[in-house]
């Protein structure tokens, strides 16, 4: 198992990665346009040279960052290669002096398993402010805010 920074020519396998589950309402929707805009903080696992999961790290403020879009293929489910994605932006965030990582998210479980605990959003206003502001949920958001602190 490999983690790269993503590359142009990643962004079609990773789009339909990421709207499998946004169709599933498991994540939020992506746009191939976004994901260009935002491939210098995109990171792909591949196996054998095939894409098999994605995620992202997005710079919040001064100490802020934000996994986000972290999916992984459904036929790869279950071998860490979540966990994987998450360590990396882990240690990527702390190289650029991020000390707190964040994840809105569903599944509470695994960011649990991986030293995230669970926050009030009201603590992130820097999340607030910057995003939530313009997603379609902000006033049904049922997503959970959880916090690692590196």
């Amino acid at each position: 198992m490999q983690i790269d920074h993503a590359v142009t020519s990643d962004v079609k396998d990773m789009h339909a990665l990421i709207q499998h589950y946004a169709e599933k309402g498991l994540v939020l929707p992506r746009s191939l346009l976004s994901i260009y805009q935002h491939l210098q903080c995109m990171y792909v696992a591949r196996e054998n040279s095939q894409i098999v999961g994605t995620a992202g790290l997005h710079i919040l403020g001064h100490d802020l960052g934000e996994v986000r879009s972290l999916v992984v293929s459904p036929e790869h489910m279950g071998k860490g290669i979540g966990r994987l994605l998450v360590h990396h932006i882990a240690d990527e965030a702390a190289r650029l002096g991020v000390k707190r990582l964040i994840s809105f998210t569903y599944q509470v479980e695994f960011f649990r398993k991986c030293g995230f605990e669970i926050v009030d959003k009201s603590t992130l206003p820097e999340k607030v402010w910057i995003d939530c502001v313009n997603c379609p949920k902000l006033d049904c958001c049922d997503e959970t805010a959880m916090i690692k602190y590196i």
